[in-house]
């Protein structure tokens, strides 16, 4: 017992320091109180019988993270005769030492439910058996082993209800749990299989237990999608103003769209891997964006060159497609109703020629362009002439 003491008060105080210096906002410790019914793995002495009933335990756990953890468990089991069959008493105690998985939070359990749970566990240590009658010994000791799940359910911040089953491995048990002789004691056998239901109590003043936390990724994910919907109102009300100008004929730029992308979205909770990949953005969406036309490039009356103001879009597409080296994109140009057919089709395939050829030298790889002109765009009238003059993007 004093072995046991040892390893009980060490990994206390190694959790205990961990505990004072870990900065995450949910608590570590918790207690588990179980009890319930126990079926007998090892043989019995001819004549005697076992009740199921009369198991319970109690557990010190304390989580290094969100997914993993240490616990203390201490077990007690009293084991006496089913009615009709011939009597006797024992007890059986057990402590162990257990590594705890948290199940939920490794498979993602949060995307589908805030208080459904399940934890591993598994480890081992010591087990004592006391005959009381019809023999009394002086308790058999062994080495135990277990292993085992534990589905939870969330009742509150600090409490959650659990069911657990658990296997129990005694090496060297020397006596029957009856007290007669144990014929396979220098044997491995499976002794004893629990089945509990209980309560778990969460220590701290935290919000929640490390068991129901939610991961910072998927903090960082609902985060997005908040601003990905206020983004969606912010440019829903803004396509019913772009439409109010070009009836009245009035010069639109997307610049202002950009900076929102820019500073709004794009670049938040951003993280960027070694290969100089762009984690953690919403790129149907921002997909979904360009070829609806919220990032065009303009261009003046007969001309192939870039407004200066249209640079930013060119850009944009860029670190699009540098962020997204799987996407593809089709740069398509057009023009105004002005001129000949033949002079707008040249005209608009020499402007989607001219971004597409900026985008090859910023360090696109070309077989991840094609161009092509779009001749004359009749989606706008004669007012608003200045909206025809344009290069758009189909991202694939």
């Amino acid at each position: 017992m004093k072995f046991l003491k040892i390893i009980f008060f060490g990994v206390l105080l190694v959790s205990l320091n961990q505990n004072i210096n870990a900065q995450e906002d949910y608590n570590k410790w918790s207690i588990d109180l179980g009890a319930g019914v126990h079926t007998i793995g090892v043989p019995l002495t001819s004549g005697f019988d076992a009740s199921p009933f009369g198991q319970g335990n109690l557990g010190i756990r304390y989580m290094l993270n969100n997914r993993f953890g240490l616990r203390v468990d201490l077990g007690f089991s009293k084991f006496s005769e089913t009615k009709g069959t011939t009597p006797f008493s024992s007890n059986y105690y057990r402590a162990s030492v257990e590594g705890v998985v948290n199940m939920g939070s490794v498979l993602n359990f949060n995307s589908w439910s805030k208080r459904i749970n399940l934890l591993f566990h598994a480890g081992g240590g010591f087990s004592s058996l006391n005959t009381l009658e019809p023999t009394v010994n002086g308790g058999d000791g062994m080495v135990n082993l277990l292993a085992g799940l534990t589905p939870q359910f969330k009742i509150s911040d600090k409490i959650s209800v659990f069911a657990d089953f658990s296997s129990i491995i005694h090496f060297g048990q020397e006596n029957s749990i009856d007290g007669g002789s144990n014929p396979t004691s220098r044997e491995t056998n499976v002794s004893m299989f629990n089945t509990s239901i209980g309560v778990n109590i969460a220590l701290g003043n935290k919000k929640q237990h490390a068991d129901f936390t939610i991961e910072e990724t998927t903090a960082v994910n609902n985060d997005i999608v908040s601003e990905i919907e206020s983004l969606k109102k912010r440019l829903d009300s803004a396509e019913v103003e772009i439409a109010n100008l070009k009836n009245k004929g009035v010069v639109v730029t997307n610049e202002l769209i950009i900076t929102e992308l820019d500073n709004r979205y794009v670049k938040k909770g951003e993280k960027t891997l070694e290969d100089g990949t762009v984690v953690d953005s919403n790129v149907d969406f921002i997909k979904d964006l360009l070829n609806r036309g919220y990032v065009n490039v303009f261009f003046d009356v007969n001309k192939a060159e870039i407004q200066e103001g249209s640079i930013n879009s060119v850009n944009y597409l860029k670190q699009f497609m540098m962020d997204n080296p799987y996407m593809k994109a089709t740069i398509i140009g057009y023009a105004d109703e002005t001129g000949t057919e033949s002079r707008n089709q040249t005209l608009s395939t020499s402007r989607a020629k001219n971004v597409y050829d900026i985008l090859v030298s910023a360090g696109i790889e070309s077989s991840r362009l094609t161009y092509a002109g779009g001749g004359i765009d009749a989606s706008v009238g004669k007012d608003a002439r200045q909206l025809a003059r344009k290069v758009i993007f189909k991202i694939q």
